[in-house]
């Protein structure tokens, strides 16, 4: 019989446990399993959502752990890398893969930073701006007031032409003089 999920889930960090259980909870048994990471596909919003056992601290904007990270297709222009890693460092750019992520403890506060990660990229806010706002709905959560960065996405994943495989610079006469040059070598 195949292991579920959540049954792995089970044998991990109080930390990662209680995270990888909220995803279980809202889109079911993962699509992919091993002792080490729990992987949906196509859920939600999400290109794919990944809970690990491996948990991050993370004190911004208080301390917490980090262990689901949350995929959307999206691309960032190169010079906008910068300012997300400044804003956030659980946010990630996969230029080539033409992905973002965001990882924290759960799919609310993924929203909340890929939200804002939307917001520098198209200029509506600037790092400091979106780390003050990050800040301000983190805590009206727990005031129990409206977070509406943290109620869904806010802009619409790109679709498959976010990818950016960047420019070719080597031609093919370059490769063959190079691999003429190596095997002259030896």
């Amino acid at each position: 019989m195949m292991t579920r999920g959540s049954q792995i889930a089970d044998r991990w960090p109080e930390e990662s446990r209680e995270a990888a259980k909220l995803v279980i909870e809202s889109y079911g048994e993962p699509d992919e399993a091993t002792e080490h990471q729990l992987v949906w596909h196509d859920c939600g919003p999400w290109k794919r959502i990944v809970a690990s056992k491996e948990f991050h601290r993370h004190n911004f904007p208080a301390p917490h752990t980090d262990s689901v990270e949350c995929f959307v297709a999206y691309r960032v222009p190169p010079e906008k890398f910068s300012a997300l890693a400044e804003f956030d460092g659980s946010v990630m750019v996969d230029r080539t893969a033409g992905e973002v992520s965001a990882r924290c403890h759960d799919e609310q506060a993924n929203f909340l930073a890929l939200n804002l990660m939307h917001d520098i990229v198209s200029g509506q806010r600037s790092i400091e701006e979106a780390r003050r706002y990050y800040a301000k709905e983190f805590a009206d959560y727990r005031r129990k007031m409206p977070t509406p960065y943290m109620q869904g996405l806010r802009f619409s994943p790109s679709d498959a032409d976010a990818a950016d495989p960047d420019d070719r610079i080597l031609s093919d006469e370059d490769l063959e003089a190079a691999k003429r040059e190596g095997e002259a070598k030896h």
